[in-house]
C-alpha cells in the first residue's frame, strides 16, 4: 500500500485591508492608523495548526513582521518556516528590477532578524511574478532566496501564467532556484485552482477536496495550499466604499472558514513548503 502524500500548507501573513481587493480603496499611508487584526487572527492559526500538529510556511510581509515580532518568534519555535511576502504587498509586477530588489533585500533582512532564522522562501503579492516580469526570479537567486511560490498557471482577472509548469521546476538555467507554482488541475484543456485561498472559501468544501485528491491520484503529486489569517475573522471591521465585486470576493462566507480549514488539515496530511516540494523535482532538473 503506497503511503499517503504530504501536501504543502502556507499561509500568507497579511491584515485584512492590505490585500490586493483593497488596493484602489485603502491607501497605505493609511494602514498604521486602521485596526489591526493580524497579529490576534495569526495566533489563531497557529493555534489550529497545533492542534493539528501541522506545520506550515508562513509567507509574511515586511510591514507586519516590523510591528508583530513575536508572531514570527512563535513561528520558528513551534517548528514552521518564515518566508517573504514582501514588505507591503505591493505586486512585483507594479516594481521595476530595482524596485522589487530593494524590497525583497528589506524584507529578507528584517525577517532573518526578527526570526532569527534564514528566510529562503518568496512568494510575489497576488502571484505577481509572470511571463513579463521573470526577471524576477534572478533577482531573488541574488538576494539570498532560494525558491519562490509565486506563478499561479491560470486565467484570472488579477494573476496567472497558464502556460507555466504546473509543477516545480528550476526556472534559472544551471542554478539551484526552485519556482513552486501554485496547485492547479485539467479540465477540458483548461488549469483550474486547486490550491485553497478565496475559491476555497467560496466555493463548496468538497470541490476543493476532490482537486485534491485528483492531483495525488491523476498527477501522483502533493499539493500546495494556502489561505490568509483574515479569511478566520468573521468579525473583521468592513471597507464600505470598496467596490462590490471586492466585497463580495473578500467577505463572503468568513463565517465558515475556519471549520474548512479544520477539516482539510484532518483529511490531508501536511508540511512546510521546505519539506514537501524540493521532492518534486524532475531527476534531470533537479541535478541542475
Amino acid at each position: 500500500m503506497s503511503r499517503p502524500i504530504v501536501n504543502a500548507m502556507t499561509c500568507d501573513v497579511e491584515d485584512g485591508f492590505q490585500v490586493q481587493a483593497f488596493a484602489g480603496t485603502v491607501e497605505r499611508a493609511d494602514w498604521a492608523a486602521l485596526p489591526s487584526r493580524v497579529e490576534r487572527n495569526t495566533n489563531r492559526v497557529l493555534d489550529i495548526f497545533a492542534e493539528a500538529d501541522v506545520k506550515a510556511t508562513f509567507f509574511t510581509l515586511g510591514w507586519v513582521a516590523e510591528r508583530h515580532p513575536a508572531l514570527l518568534r512563535r513561528m520558528v519555535a513551534e517548528g514552521h518556516e518564515v518566508a517573504s511576502h514582501g514588505w507591503a504587498h505591493i505586486r512585483a509586477d507594479a516594481q521595476s528590477p530595482a524596485e522589487f530588489r530593494d524590497d525583497v533585500r528589506r524584507t529578507k533582512r528584517l525577517l532573518e532578524d526578527v526570526a532569527g532564522a534564514p528566510v529562503l522562501g518568496y512568494r510575489a503579492a497576488s502571484f505577481s511574478i509572470g511571463a513579463p516580469n521573470l526577471w524576477a526570479h534572478e533577482v531573488l537567486a541574488e538576494e539570498g532566496h532560494a525558491y519562490s511560490s509565486s506563478i499561479f498557471p491560470v486565467r484570472h482577472d488579477i494573476y496567472g501564467m497558464p502556460e507555466a509548469p504546473r509543477f516545480p521546476f528550476r526556472p534559472l538555467p544551471g542554478r539551484g532556484f526552485r519556482e513552486f507554482p501554485l496547485t492547479t488541475i485539467v479540465l477540458g484543456g483548461r488549469n483550474l485552482p486547486a490550491s485553497g485561498g478565496g475559491y476555497f472559501r467560496l466555493l463548496p468544501y468538497f470541490l476543493s477536496a476532490a482537486a485534491i485528491r485528483r492531483v495525488h491520484h491523476r498527477d501522483r503529486r502533493p499539493a500546495i495550499f494556502y489561505f490568509h489569517p483574515w479569511e478566520i475573522d468573521p468579525d473583521q471591521p468592513r471597507q464600505p466604499s470598496a467596490p462590490l465585486k471586492s466585497r463580495l470576493r473578500h467577505y463572503t462566507n468568513l463565517a465558515v472558514m475556519e471549520a474548512k480549514v479544520r477539516r482539510v488539515l484532518a483529511e490531508f496530511r501536511w508540511d512546510r513548503v521546505d519539506r514537501v516540494l524540493d521532492a518534486q523535482l524532475p531527476p534531470e532538473r533537479a541535478a541542475a
